[in-house]
């Protein structure tokens, strides 16, 4: 039902300057993935296999890694090294990338709207790089969200208690409970100041929208910093219809400030990395065992 996941990936990502000076903060590695990756892995969970990327200028490193590189796949054929790439070509071959350029940088919703014509007339999927969720124990979060949506079929913002101390950083709803994890939008408000803000549950970066949110962000006037922001149409949207909000299952890490990068990258090295190297040594050991004598 959902195809299409769109990735904007415009942004100077001025938290992490100097390296994202001329790298995109969606290629900062976490251990040894970028960004970018664990996100279009968790698309590709969920069922979706077109991956629509906004970038900007000096992004091309994100076009190059989702391609092949004749020179260093030449170079590791047949090290044992080449299995490092293993993640990376079924990722590729499972997917198809498209790309466009934000010309000018307007905020999230004016980025979105920029992927119109790679999304089309059709319910798609947004994930923000910067945002690493993880969950171990099943389905991954946007897997949820799209279960959701065949049974609300409406848009649907993934939410998380936040301290109120730090709700100024974040779109916040407010809304009617339906069930312990779901709530039906009332209200929206993008970065409140101190002591206005509707609740603690704070947007973050994955959304199922439907087609008709382009039409919302078009007649959606510049807000809070002079951008064009999502959580306006997606307020706009709720009024004339219904927007759901999830507490979904899982971890998010904000990998666009320094300290959730660092805690996003001890908690993969320790429950992914790590898991997966031994799972390799396990397979090379059961390899060896069974070799014939010579």
């Amino acid at each position: 039902m959902i195809n299409k996941c769109l990735f904007p990936a415009a942004g100077y990502g001025t938290r992490f300057l100097p390296a994202t000076k001329s790298m995109p903060k969606e290629m900062m590695p976490v251990v040894n993935k970028p960004l970018i990756e664990y996100g279009v892995e968790e698309a590709l969970q969920a069922g979706m296999e077109s991956m629509c990327i906004v970038t900007g200028r000096g992004k091309h490193t994100l076009m190059d890694h989702f391609d092949k590189n004749y020179e260093l796949e030449h170079q590791i054929e047949g090290t044992n090294k080449e299995v490092l790439l293993d993640d990376i070509r079924r990722t590729i071959e499972s997917a198809q990338f498209t790309f466009i350029r934000q010309r000018e940088m307007k905020g999230l919703g004016h980025a979105i709207l920029t992927g119109r014509e790679l999304i089309g007339n059709e319910p798609f999927a947004v994930v923000l790089a910067d945002d690493l969720c993880v969950n171990h124990e099943g389905d991954g979060v946007l897997q949820q969200m799209v279960k959701l949506y065949k049974q609300f079929r409406c848009s649907i913002v993934a939410v998380e208690e936040v301290p109120l101390t730090e709700t100024h950083k974040y779109g916040v709803i407010d809304g009617q409970c339906i069930r312990e994890d779901l709530y039906r939008v009332t209200n929206m408000v993008e970065k409140p100041e101190s002591g206005t803000e509707p609740s603690n549950l704070a947007i973050i970066g994955r959304y199922i929208l439907t087609p008709d949110i382009f039409e919302f962000i078009e007649d959606t006037e510049a807000g809070k910093g002079g951008e064009i922001q999502i959580t306006d149409a997606l307020l706009r949207q709720a009024e004339q219809g219904c927007v759901i909000a999830y507490k979904f299952k899982g971890q998010r890490f904000d990998c666009g400030s320094v300290e959730g990068y660092m805690e996003a990258t001890n908690h993969c090295y320790k429950n992914v990395y790590l898991k997966d190297k031994d799972i390799v040594i396990k397979q090379e050991r059961t390899e060896k065992e069974v070799e014939p004598a010579c």
